[in-house]
C-alpha cells in the first residue's frame, strides 16, 4: 500500500429492499495516491455517490477494507466516522448548502470552529476565501452572492481543513458545477485544477459529464452497474 494513499480492498455495498437486496458497489478494488485529482464519471445509478458516501465516512461497507491515508475507516465507530469527516474530509455538492444568515467569511469559520482560536480562525478562513477570489466579499451572506461565489465558498470552507490536516484532507465534489451555467462551470473548474496545484489536498469529482476530465486534465474512473469498468490510469478489460 502507497504511503498515504486511498485503498479500496472488495469493497461492497448492499442495500436490503423489502424481499430483494440492491447491489449498489459490487467487489471494487481501487488505489488513489494522496494529492491526485480524480474524475468518477459514471451514468446515474451507477454507484458514484455511492462511493463517495463510503470515502468521506457517510456510510460504511456491507463488505471488504477501506484505508483512507493508510486509517482503516471501514471498522470505524459512527463517533469515530464523525472525528474523521471533520478533521479529514471536505464536501462539495452540487447544491451550495450554506448557512443563509451567515456571512461567507462565518460559513467557512465554522467549519474549523473547534480547531484553534477564534482570531486564528479567522485568519485562516480569511486566507482560504481570498485564495478561491472571494477577499472582497468576506461580509456578504449567500443571497448577496452569485452561484459561482457560492460555490467557491463552499470550495474554501472544504479546502480550508488543508490548514490543519498535515497533507491528509480529502476533498469529495459531487456535480460541483450542476447548479451553475457552463461558463460559472468552467471558472469553478479552472479553480479546482489550480488548487489541486497548488495544496496537498486529494480531489475526487463525480459527475456524469466527459467534458469535464478534460477540462480538469485529470485522472478519469469509470463506474457503471457498481463495478469500475474503466481507469484511465490502468484500463480495464471489461
Amino acid at each position: 500500500m502507497a504511503e498515504q494513499s486511498l485503498v479500496l480492498n472488495n469493497v461492497s455495498k448492499i442495500y436490503p429492499m423489502g424481499q430483494n437486496n440492491v447491489t449498489a458497489l459490487d467487489n471494487i478494488n481501487l488505489e488513489i495516491k494522496s494529492g491526485e485529482l480524480i474524475t468518477l464519471l459514471g451514468p446515474s445509478g451507477a454507484g458514484k455517490t455511492t462511493l463517495l458516501n463510503l470515502l468521506g465516512g457517510i456510510d460504511s461497507p456491507t463488505s471488504g477494507e477501506i484505508y483512507i491515508f493508510n486509517e482503516l475507516i471501514s471498522e470505524l465507530s459512527p463517533n469515530q466516522l464523525a472525528d474523521y469527516r471533520k478533521k479529514k474530509v471536505g464536501f462539495v455538492f452540487q447544491f451550495f448548502n450554506l448557512l443563509p444568515s451567515l456571512t461567507a467569511l462565518e460559513n467557512v469559520e465554522i467549519s474549523i470552529e473547534s480547531f484553534g482560536k477564534k482570531d486564528e480562525i479567522r485568519n485562516v478562513a480569511i486566507k482560504y476565501l481570498e485564495a478561491v477570489g472571494l477577499g472582497d466579499r468576506l461580509d456578504h451572506i449567500p443571497s448577496e452572492l452569485s452561484g459561482g461565489q457560492q460555490q467557491r465558498v463552499t470550495i474554501a470552507r472544504a479546502l480550508v481543513k488543508e490548514e490543519y490536516a498535515e497533507g491528509k484532507l480529502l476533498i469529495l465534489m459531487d456535480e460541483p458545477t450542476g447548479n451553475v451555467d457552463e461558463e460559472t462551470g468552467d471558472q469553478i473548474l479552472k479553480l479546482v485544477k489550480k488548487i489541486a496545484l497548488d495544496y496537498n489536498a486529494t480531489f475526487i469529482v463525480v459527475t456524469h459529464n466527459p467534458l469535464i476530465t478534460q477540462k480538469l486534465q485529470s485522472r478519469e474512473i469509470h463506474i457503471r452497474n457498481g463495478k469500475i469498468v474503466n481507469d484511465s490510469d490502468k484500463p480495464l478489460n471489461i
